[in-house]
């Protein structure tokens, strides 16, 4: 079972774009405090076209959720939204080299 809510309104999405950021080689990761009462944390995953066709963007997109699903309930930020923006080197990375950025970007911006 997953630890996060999903994000699907662009209104979200852009907020979530004012927040702090923390860029690696498959991924940026974005996290706004909502400010509101409700502590659960929240995700949403974007990919452009330019990273690849629908197979490509799909694959990474599982990646990520795989990868958002083993780390985010420990490590990330109640209350917040997480944002990640797929990379072009994303879906050529080693999961162990985006697990470890995850976790160093994680530490670095919801401390």
């Amino acid at each position: 079972m997953r630890g996060y809510s999903v994000i699907k309104k662009r209104s979200d999405f852009l907020a979530a774009n004012r927040g702090k950021r923390y860029a690696t080689p498959g991924f940026v990761l974005l996290v706004k405090d909502r400010q509101d009462e409700r502590p659960d944390i929240r995700l949403g995953i974007t990919i452009t076209k330019k990273v690849g066709n629908a197979v490509v963007r799909n694959r990474m997109r599982r990646r990520f959720r795989a990868l958002a699903q083993e780390m985010l309930t420990d490590k990330g930020k109640a209350g917040a939204d997480h944002i990640l923006i797929g990379r072009d080197g994303g879906i050529e990375r080693d999961f162990g080299a985006l697990r470890a950025d995850m976790a160093k970007a994680l530490e670095k911006l919801c401390q």
